[in-house]
């Protein structure tokens, strides 16, 4: 990474450490006027999101499994700045799901997959390490675009309601810390890319073409749970424009050489999986 490059990350992981400190759910404004309504509308929502932040543990777990010796911003970023706002994030939406009458969400934090392990094992090759670091920058952009808009709209929905205080106190706040996450990866991946070679660049199009999955989903119920957070939050009626908003960096960069292309067929087949799971357990039930 050239020092122009890195400074520039360094000062933007700062910023992001001073100007958004992590959220204190004792600050937030948990009132709720109708909590029947918005359980009905949303609770399964809230509850995949909280399930969704409270597992960065495992996240950072599975980071330095993959990735044996990351550069000291990418270390720094996700244990001292990423890890503690998600954490935050996490712990405020499964408080308001707990007043909706709702469990509290079941997270896995401390399973790491076979293949992550078999990664960070192929990591200590030479060359290889930065193939795991082009994956983590893919994935890092593709799951905190999809948070941006997810949170948008369920902030939409969840003032439509006339839940001002849950839309302004609970989804803002979380949603104002998103984007600076996601430049984070963008800077990053834009720049590592530049300098992988073409075998590093041929083995992270086909890695990522095999392993892409959305935002939270390590097996087929959450596939499915993800194709009804699209569903409530009206993903599913713009389902392209949606995965492309989400890929679109990934798509100039890896599939630059394809005109023409505006979704990798890898992201648009995993979303159009998760709502056909999502239609055909309900058609069981």
């Amino acid at each position: 990474m050239s020092p122009d490059t890195d400074l520039r990350l360094r000062d933007h992981v700062a910023r992001l450490a001073d100007e958004h400190p992590p959220l204190r759910p004792d600050d937030v404004d948990f009132t709720v006027r109708d909590p029947r309504l918005l359980d009905e509308r949303y609770g399964h929502v809230l509850d995949y999101m909280a399930r969704v932040e409270l597992e960065v543990d495992r996240n950072v777990l599975e980071l330095m499994t993959m990735l044996p010796d990351p550069p000291d911003i990418d270390r720094h970023f996700y244990a001292d700045v990423w890890q503690p706002q998600e954490i935050q994030h996490g712990l405020i939406l499964d408080r308001l799901q707990v007043a909706l009458g709702r469990e509290p969400a079941v997270t896995d934090t401390t399973t790491v997959s076979a293949k992550l392990r078999i990664l960070g094992t192929l990591a200590h090759i030479d060359g290889f390490q930065d193939v795991c670091r082009m994956i983590y920058y893919l994935t890092g952009m593709s799951t905190e675009r999809s948070a941006v808009l997810a949170y948008n709209l369920l902030h939409d929905g969840v003032r439509d309601l006339g839940e001002a205080a849950v839309a302004e106190s609970v989804i803002a706040p979380i949603r104002r810390q998103e984007p600076g996450h996601y430049a984070f990866y963008r800077i990053s991946a834009t720049a590592h890319w530049a300098r992988l070679s073409g075998w590093q660049r041929w083995l992270v199009r086909r890695m990522r073409a095999v392993s892409f999955g959305p935002v939270g989903v390590n097996n087929k119920r959450q596939h499915a749970d993800f194709g009804d957070v699209m569903n409530a939050l009206g993903i599913t009626d713009e389902l392209e424009s949606f995965a492309e908003q989400a890929s679109r960096i990934e798509r100039d960069l890896l599939w630059a050489h394809h005109q023409g292309l505006r979704v990798p067929d890898y992201v648009l087949r995993a979303f159009e999986e998760a709502v056909t799971l999502a239609t055909d357990r309900h058609a069981t039930i």
